[in-house]
């Protein structure tokens, strides 16, 4: 027993005498043919979902994940696809590892849909406040925040994160949410407010609108008379 003990030191005083020299792995080359065969698997998958065959899709996507097996973009399309299918565990399922694989806000954002979904909302607001940690310039997170806010009863920061979503960008379509908001609690102050807010947006909107037709019209007359000329 003690010589195996007195081996067992020796070994380690070599190995930190004369370290073994860790050779950093190779990344593996695909293949041509490896590379087509997945090429024609993201087409099938891409086309069945767009034709609304599921099955189709998922079955291309767990092909791409046998080979593939840490490809978060498959697992994120294959949540989104069981999320279509109301298949609410396994789209979760597939967020968190491709969560896990790739730091993607896209997958926690998705993730947070699915708990809005079926009503875990502290998990929504959590999945929602991660994703705009990494990528706080999408309206569409605030707005999914505000969702989970309101759900969880807490109207003052649902206003709050709609308003984050529509200093990114105005639009009449946030305002009202928070007008309907205001209506849950009552507050007729803030809802006259945003009633006149809302009037400006339109305002501003339509002034916006008209410019742009205007040079629409301005930018084809003046084709109109090159073609003229060149006539």
């Amino acid at each position: 027993m003690i010589a195996v003990f007195v081996i067992l030191i020796f070994a380690a005083y070599l190995a930190f005498l004369f370290p073994m020299e860790v050779k950093p792995k190779k990344e593996e080359v695909k293949s041509p043919k490896y590379v087509a065969q997945m090429k024609k698997l993201w087409s099938v998958a891409q086309t069945a979902m767009r034709e609304r065959k599921p099955f189709r899709a998922e079955k291309a996507l767990l092909t791409i994940l046998k080979f593939d097996e840490k490809n978060a973009a498959a697992y994120n399309r294959l949540g989104i696809l069981y999320a279509k299918g109301q298949r609410y565990n396994e789209a979760v399922e597939c967020f968190e590892i491709a969560q896990s694989l790739d730091n993607n806000p896209a997958s926690i954002h998705n993730a947070g849909l699915i708990y809005l979904e079926i009503g875990e909302y502290e998990k929504a607001k959590m999945a929602f406040e991660q994703a705009i940690q990494i990528e706080g310039d999408v309206p569409a997170r605030y707005m999914a925040l505000s969702k989970a806010e309101e759900k969880l009863g807490r109207p003052k920061k649902a206003i709050e994160a709609l308003e984050n979503a529509y200093e990114l960008d105005p639009n009449v379509a946030t305002l009202r949410q928070m007008l309907a908001i205001y209506e849950g609690t009552g507050d007729e102050e803030a809802m006259a407010a945003i009633t006149a807010r809302i009037e400006e947006q339109i305002t501003r909107d339509n002034l916006a609108k008209r410019k742009k037709t205007s040079r629409t019209e301005r930018t084809r007359s003046v084709l109109k008379r090159k073609v003229k000329k060149r006539v």
